[in-house]
Formats: C-alpha cells, structure tokens, sequence
C-alpha cells in the first residue's frame, strides 16, 4: 500500500466515518495534533477515515503524519489539482489585500470540493487543523441532519464582537443570531452535490468580487440560509481554563493559539495532544520564536480585521446574494 494513502483499504467497510482536514505544509503540526486528539478518542469499535485535502504537503509533513495510523483510523492525502473552479478561487484571493501566499489562501475553500470529490460519501465531518478532541468524532457524525445541508455551530465570535455582529447582519445579509461558524461542520455531501454548490459559491465569487471578512464562511451562509442546523457548544467550544464535562471539541479560533502565545486559555489540552505527533518539539520553538515583533503583528492583523467588519457594516450594503445555477 502507498505510503501517502494509508490504514484502512477504502473498500474494506462499508461505515466508515470520514473526516477531511484541508491544510498547507505550514497547518501540518497543528493537524497532526487535532488528528492524534481525534485518534485518542476514537471508538475502537468502529472505523474512521482522516482526508487531509492540501496544496503539496510535502514528504517529511506526509511521512510524520502518516505515523499517527492505527488499526481503527486510516489516513488518505488528496492533493487538490488546478482546476476551473480552483482558478477562479485563487484569482479572488489574489485581490484580497493581507493573503499572503494567494495559494495557500485558497486551502480554505478546499473543504467546498469535498462533495465534488468524493462522489462515494453521502456525509462527512469536516474540521478545522486548530481543533482539538475531546469525544468521539464520530457522535457528531451520527447526528441526523434532517433537511439541513450542514449543521454548524452559531459562530461565538460574532455574538460577542459588536463589529461582527453588525457586519453580518448588514453586510452579509444573515442574522447574526443564525450566522455560524464553518471550522467544524458535519455536511449532507449528496445535497450539496444536488444543488451544485461548489458551481455556486464561484458564479458568486465571479460575480461579486466582495472583498469580504470571513468569505468562505460568508458564503456559507449566505447559500445555505435557512438550510443550517444547529449543534451546541459542546462540538466547536471556545478555549477555556476549564471545560464544562460535555465539551467535545476545542476550537483555537482566531485568537490566542497555544503554538503562537505561552499562558493561554486550554493550551494544556494542547500541549497534552501535541506529545507523541512527532510535531513536539517544532510547535515549541515556533512558540518560543514568536516574539514580540510578531506577537504585536498579530494582533494588529486581528484589529485591522475588526475595524474592517465595522466599516462595512456601516456601509449598511449587502455585499453577496445567492446566485441560482
């Protein structure tokens, strides 16, 4: 068997939990400890398959994640090649002002191909590489979507952030009490493949060129409003010191991560799933080289992006509406 699609041969179960994972070689040590978190809490009785969709991980990144195999929960890496659809996602980053590498900034669009891409899955779990488990991953994905296209949790961020919350409600055009935030979904794919929603959110892209704030996540809920399922805090929880006991799944969102900052809300859970990736001792001397100079760039990025949610919003503009395709 290739080393670059490992454990469980794809035909051998037929349920499988499948869980995709979209990242660049930079997002490798932080995934690699979400997907140990996700191992460590594994019903042994069942089976998983972890897809990490990314833009040429590269072979020392495949080799160590390939390490976190185990007889229960298989790996798969699918490189996302150049397409029309990829074009079109990579030309509207490149607009955006703070992308940085226009590449890699499309990795946060990969989990949309999913459903083109894995024509045999009729639903998946997807989360984000800042995630940590604390429960079985696949509790969530037993969940019954009924006749919602994805379940997500309301995004914490805008309730609390006056500057989000406004931006949502009248630049995105969603009620922010209904906004939520795309690091963790569990996603009806046959629905999605239904209404063609990668072909979609691009005609939307091509049309509008919005220079949003959170676009991947602004799409979603602008495509799927109304078709969003809601699950609680217990599967996408702010870090805390202290986890209530239902707490499933930490989500490292925006702020404060354990790799970047010492003394953090949740880095003990951390750190606890960051032993034994291979990752280790690379995620500490990334903590320890993040030093002033960046620590205040950081949260200058994160100021800049506030300010830039306010402005919008006072625009009082909606900026995207749903195209029908």
């Amino acid at each position: 068997m290739s080393i670059f699609r490992t454990g469980l041969p794809l035909d051998k179960y037929t349920k499988v939990v499948p869980v995709f994972l979209t990242i660049n070689s930079s997002y490798a040590p932080y995934a690699a400890v979400s997907i140990h978190s996700l191992i460590q809490h594994s019903d042994k009785k069942r089976y998983y398959r972890i897809i990490i969709l990314h833009d040429g991980l590269n072979l020392a990144n495949r080799l160590r994640l390939r390490n976190l195999v185990t007889d229960n929960c298989a790996i798969q890496f699918k490189k996302i090649t150049r397409s029309l659809y990829l074009k079109a996602v990579i030309t509207y980053c490149s607009k955006r002002k703070g992308m940085g590498d226009f590449f890699s900034a499309a990795v946060y669009y990969y989990r949309f191909f999913i459903p083109l891409l894995f024509p045999r899955y009729e639903k998946a779990v997807y989360i984000d590489s800042d995630t940590i488990l604390r429960g079985d991953i696949g509790e969530l994905f037993d969940m019954e979507l009924g006749d919602n296209v994805v379940m997500a949790m309301i995004d914490p961020k805008v309730t609390v952030i006056p500057e989000f919350r406004d931006y949502v409600d009248k630049a995105v055009g969603v009620s922010h009490d209904e906004y939520v935030n795309d690091g963790v979904m569990l996603m009806d794919l046959r629905k999605m493949r239904k209404m063609k929603y990668l072909s979609m959110m691009v005609a939307m892209i091509k049309k509008y060129d919005a220079d949003l704030v959170a676009p991947d996540q602004d799409y979603l809920n602008v495509i799927l409003k109304g078709k969003i399922g809601h699950f609680g805090s217990e599967w996408n929880a702010e870090p805390t010191e202290e986890f209530a006991k239902e707490t499933k799944l930490v989500h490292f969102n925006l702020f404060n991560k354990p790799w970047h900052y010492k003394n953090v809300p949740g880095e003990k859970i951390f750190w606890n799933a960051a032993r034994g990736t291979g990752f280790y001792g690379d995620l500490k001397r990334q903590q320890q080289a993040f030093d002033e100079s960046k620590q205040k760039t950081d949260k200058e990025k994160v100021a800049a992006l506030i300010e830039k949610a306010g402005i919008l919003a006072e625009k009082k503009k909606i900026l995207i509406k749903k195209v029908e395709k």
